[in-house]
């Protein structure tokens, strides 16, 4: 790393190497590196907005490199664990990529252009020891007077992960703590000279108000069940001209959680949906269709493959995952950094995915017939509608729709990161008070009547019959389907199976999305199945309601009148 801006010639010919195809990457990796070689073509000249890896000043009149100034302080720093444990850190090209493009670009005042970072990276790819070096290196040699510099988590154990092992390092780094006048506390690590200080908090036992952030490290954001810790985080480091945001982990099971959002964000990013010139990110992983069954597949997923990450220790994990299905999420999700939400995941979100088509208008259907599944669960939680329509090119398709209904203290109290914006967005209704007003259901229930040649509306008797009551005396084709699973069984099959086909159409509604990858099917002695979910905050109401859906459309024949109700029966 003597040579100068040579981090920089390593980063621009991974990142081209990485489009060309000449290292095995995902469509994630190849747009972050695209971006960043579009970047350094049109960001050129007086009069450009940014710089890349210009020679700078300190404070003390000294000139440096931002990128390589980092990388060569990094690479004087120890491992700690591992194999490697007391060799000096040698960084890779990947590694090198990320730090020069997240440190190398600056502003025509010299700070930073990214204010944040989002690494998503599979198990045993060295996220922790990277993001200890980071901060240590922003505690003491970012120049930075009383720079604020934490590991946050929600756990004190895991905020104390990435403080841990900066913590080693400085220990065993005689010279860092020589050159820097760093000293080394059992809780804390602080430099006197510039009044900084390096600390572990967590929500369990931090106030975590208040903070001042130069460097806020978020480890393994997709354990986090709030978004209490990150919104705190990217609050406090809005009030430095200079701080970072540093977000890095593995993929996780919560759709609906801050990490899923942070990523979704990137992704959009990246695709070119909208820009923002203060995001970095990048994701490691698979592509659709690609076979997680093979060697191709470890080695795409994990830029550190065959470093930390080692070939004779990852292919037994991914053997006994081929051979024990109980094993195949976990696998996926921690080494190959899939985003599966159940142990034992019923929907192949993949092929979920592939099914969107944002371009969908439900006006298109005005007139056509249509099936309405209800599930109103209880007062308190979400109630969903479901409208299914016959797609108008494809023979044997469904295009479908989706309604949500939750009462405004429980979108205030439930904890959901995504519930908010769905309110804003229109996906969610939000009732007032504390239980679902079920009449704001019943007027959209008359709506759909009015616009649509609605033939069944499937509803659980469970919480409804005054609902189901006074639409029957509206002439509404109300039909009971309870949840057994002799009435789920078929209709959930099919399903999955039209999914799998391409023959389910849905807008892309990322409240059934969620609710999609929540879903854990039981599966009993005869082969039949019925939707679980694992956790009550994983909530699958619309897709129950979309079962119920299904069931009229595929058996529409199979109900009759008892008395005044209708029972469905599969024959």
């Amino acid at each position: 790393m003597s040579a100068k801006n040579q981090t920089a010639k390593i980063a621009r010919q991974y990142a081209e190497q990485v489009v060309a195809g000449e290292i095995l990457s995902c469509r994630w990796v190849q747009l972050a590196c695209q971006r960043q070689l579009n970047d350094l073509a049109r960001f050129k000249g007086k009069g450009s907005p940014y710089r890349f890896n210009p020679k700078l000043v300190d404070r003390d009149g000294r000139s440096f490199y931002p990128a390589d100034n980092l990388c060569a302080f990094i690479e004087r720093l120890p491992h700690v664990k591992g194999p490697l444990a007391g060799e000096s850190i040698t960084l890779e090209p990947w590694q090198i990529f990320i730090l020069s493009t997240v440190f190398g670009w600056v502003k025509s005042d010299g700070k930073r252009r990214y204010r944040r970072s989002y690494i998503e990276v599979p198990r045993g790819n060295a996220k922790s020891t990277l993001s200890s070096a980071v901060a240590l290196y922003m505690l003491a040699a970012d120049g930075e007077g009383g720079a604020e510099v934490y590991s946050l988590a929600t756990t004190r154990d895991q905020a104390r992960i990435v403080f841990g092992d900066a913590q080693t390092m400085a220990r065993r780094s005689a010279g860092f703590r020589s050159r820097f006048a760093v000293n080394v506390g059992a809780h804390n690590m602080h430099v006197l000279a510039s009044g900084s200080k390096f600390e572990a908090l967590s929500a369990e036992g931090s106030t975590l108000d208040g903070l001042n952030i130069h460097f806020g490290c978020v480890d393994e954001l997709h354990a986090h069940k709030t978004r209490t810790v990150y919104d705190v985080v990217e609050t406090g480091t809005g009030k430095r001209d200079n701080s970072l945001l540093w977000v890095i982990t593995t993929a996780g099971s919560n759709r609906a959680g801050i990490c899923y959002e942070a990523r979704t964000f990137v992704t959009k990013l990246l695709n070119g949906v909208f820009e923002d010139d203060t995001q970095f990110g990048i994701v490691y992983g698979l592509d659709d269709g690609d076979d997680w069954t093979t060697e191709n597949a470890l080695v795409k997923a994990n830029p550190n493959w065959g470093i930390s990450v080692r070939p004779e220790i990852l292919g037994p994990l991914q053997a006994k995952a081929m051979q024990l299905p109980s094993a195949v999420n976990n696998f996926k999700t921690k080494h190959l950094n899939e985003w599966v939400n159940a142990d034992t995941a019923w929907m192949d979100m993949r092929a979920w995915d592939v099914c969107g088509d944002s371009s969908l208008d439900i006006e298109a259907f005005t007139g056509q017939p249509c099936w309405v599944g209800l599930d109103l669960a209880s007062k308190t939680d979400i109630a969903a509608l479901m409208l299914m329509f016959q797609h108008p090119e494809i023979s044997d398709a469904y295009v479908v729709f989706g309604k949500y209904y939750l009462p405004e203290d429980t979108v205030q109290a439930a904890g959901n990161s995504q519930y908010p914006g769905w309110m804003r967005t229109g996906r969610l209704t939000v009732t007032p008070g504390n239980v679902i007003d079920f009449g704001w259901i019943e007027a959209d229930l008359l709506d759909l009547v009015s616009r649509f040649a609605v033939q069944a509306v499937a509803f659980d008797p469970f919480q409804a019959t005054q609902l189901s009551t006074r639409m029957l005396a509206e002439g509404l084709p109300m039909i009971e389907v309870r949840p057994t699973v002799l009435n789920f069984s078929e209709p959930m099959k099919t399903l999955e199976a039209l999914v799998l086909q391409r023959k389910l159409v849905h807008d892309g509604d990322p409240v059934l999305t969620w609710m999609a990858s929540n879903v854990v099917a039981h599966l009993d002695a005869k082969d039949n199945i019925y939707p679980r979910k694992e956790r009550a905050e994983n909530k699958i109401d619309g897709i129950v309601a979309l079962i119920m859906a299904l069931s009229r459309a595929i058996k529409p024949g199979d109900s009759v009148v008892l008395g005044s109700d209708y029972e469905l029966m599969l024959l």
